[in-house]
């Protein structure tokens, strides 16, 4: 099974079901879990077609579908679990708990439409928690990629990989970041553009917003240094307080709560190895509504002009505590 040779110019989703199905090809041990989102997730029809003997469909039952996962995963298969964020992590928290967590079992969990990609689904659907839940579990891996060569590199390395793992999933077409020579690092950033003005520090979906701002900035003479964290567990230690090092200040930006995210793991690894002035922008500890992602990001303050105005104001205040 080989991917048709645009496939970094799909929706993400649909990366997501022709690299499950490169994966089955290569091991039938790989399966394909749904909970009745699979034409969400992308895998029905390319996955059920392709490979139906192992593509499993437990309904609109989260919790039973982790148990199936586990139940598998002990007999040496290697369950991918797709389903919305929300479903995916605050629903059947306690499940991933016992049975991949504790059990430590070879699960793989698939959040998909992060954040405010939920739009359409309103509040309850609009999960800004996932990261800052899973990061508190042991035993779990979180990543979080930006494009397609990306997500078909981070998928190859989990199913290669023992243990509970948690991955973000943008479910839209975006643009491509890297190319077909990526290579995917655990517990590494990658840095996507060089400077010593400040530290920028993106994942997922906002780097994306963040590539904009970049370039406005080097028209402003502000070089940042700009982090893109496609793991968020183990997280870029080095890499974070290395860049820090070098310009004395750093903005986050996540789609997601700034508490306990992606900002949360930047705060406790400059708090304990190297302070300097910081700025968080993502959700300001709010829950979602049905608005488009326009008006999210404005409303909560982390579109390309907010994230220029943060590094600006970073730049400024470099040497003062925060």
């Amino acid at each position: 099974m080989s991917l048709p040779e645009n496939f970094h110019e799909l929706e993400l989703r649909f990366v997501y079901g022709h690299v499950l199905n490169e994966l089955i090809s290569r091991n039938k041990n790989v399966y394909c879990l749904e909970a009745d989102l699979s034409k969400a997730s992308g895998t029905n029809p390319l996955v059920l077609q392709e490979h139906p003997a192992n593509f499993i469909n437990a309904g609109v039952a989260e919790a039973n579908m982790l148990g199936l996962a586990a139940g598998l995963a002990v007999e040496g298969k290697i369950p991918f679990c797709a389903t919305f964020c929300s479903f995916a992590s605050r629903r059947i928290y306690d499940q991933i708990t016992i049975s991949v967590a504790y059990a430590d079992t070879n699960v793989k969990i698939v959040g998909t439409g992060p954040g405010i990609t939920q739009g359409p689904n309103g509040g309850t659907h609009m999960c800004f928690q996932d990261l800052a839940i899973m990061r508190a579990m042991p035993n779990i891996r979180i990543f979080s990629p930006c494009d397609a060569f990306e997500l078909r590199a981070v998928l190859h390395f989990m199913a290669a990989h023992y243990g509970g793992m948690y991955l973000q999933l943008l479910r839209m077409k975006h643009p491509a970041v890297f190319d077909a020579d990526y290579v995917f690092e655990e517990g590494k950033a990658k840095r996507l553009a060089e400077g010593n003005a400040v530290t920028l520090i993106t994942t997922g979906y906002t780097t994306h917003l963040a590539r904009p701002a970049v370039l406005s900035l080097q028209k402003d003479g502000i070089a940042a240094d700009w982090l893109h964290c496609p793991c968020i567990k183990p997280f870029p230690v080095e890499d974070v307080v290395a860049s820090a090092k070098k310009t004395g200040t750093v903005v986050t930006v996540e789609n997601q709560n700034i508490i306990g995210g992606l900002g949360g793991a930047v705060c406790e690894t400059l708090a304990e190895h190297y302070p300097v002035y910081l700025k968080r922008l993502g959700v300001p500890d709010k829950f979602g509504e049905i608005a488009s992602e326009e008006y999210l990001l404005n409303k909560h303050g982390f579109n390309t002009e907010h994230i220029i105005s943060a590094c600006k104001e970073s730049v400024q205040n470099k040497g003062k505590s925060k």
